[in-house]
Formats: structure tokens, sequence, C-alpha cells
């Protein structure tokens, strides 16, 4: 079934959405300024490194999802693009469970959830294909 539709050599990325990403560079700079005005205003030291690594955090998990974006499927391997994302491979999917908000794949021993909500509309047309 899926070497009809997704041969062994192609490649294909699933897209956040623009907002998805977007909210994580806001938090980062919001967290950033935070912390710079409680550098300024409190003697907390330990709390204002803590708003500071939180932005950087946050600017660093924009940077990977701008870059590496949700999901890809490559030489038969279905990945999410997070730093412990989980992968399948496409031939051993046994069931595809559609919930409202995400899809679920199974396979004998592992299970697989995307998050439909935070895909940009053209890329889930793809994926649904």
């Amino acid at each position: 079934y899926w070497d009809t539709y997704c041969p062994q050599n192609s490649e294909m990325i699933i897209s956040y959405k623009k907002r998805s990403i977007n909210i994580n560079l806001v938090y980062g700079l919001f967290h950033m300024v935070l912390a710079f005005i409680m550098m300024y205003v409190e003697e907390h030291l330990l709390m204002t490194y803590f708003w500071m690594a939180f932005s950087v955090l946050c600017i660093i998990n924009y940077y990977f999802q701008k870059t590496y974006q949700y999901l890809s499927i490559e030489n038969g391997i279905i990945k999410i693009n997070e730093p412990f994302g989980k992968k399948l491979k496409l031939s051993e999917i046994q069931k595809i469970k559609k919930n409202p908000g995400d899809y679920i794949l199974k396979t004998g021993h592992k299970e697989l959830t995307i998050n439909t909500q935070i895909i940009k509309p053209k890329s889930l047309i793809l994926l649904n294909s």
C-alpha cells in the first residue's frame, strides 16, 4: 500500500504552520526581555538565569522547527523531526487511526502520533494522500 503512494527513494516533508513555529520565537524573545529587565531591577540572579535559559531554549526550538519542519518521510521511514522524535518503517505499519486532531500509526510494537493541528494545510493534504 505505502509503496504505491510513497516510493522508497522519494522524500516528503510535512511542514509546521507558521503560527506554531512563531509562537516559540515570540515566547523566547518575551522571556529574554523579561530576563534583562529582571537583571536590572531585581537581585534574584538565579531567577534571571532561569528566564534567560528558558528564552534561549525557546529560540533554539524555533530554529530547529524552522530548519527541520515537523515530519519527514524518506527511504520508507516516517520520522517526527524532534530531538528525540520517533520513527517507523512504513512497511511495518499495520493500523492507522484518525482521531480529531491527530493520526496514530501503529505497528506490532510501536506507536507514532502525528498532531494534525500544527501541520500546514497544504502539507496535511500531502500527508493524507
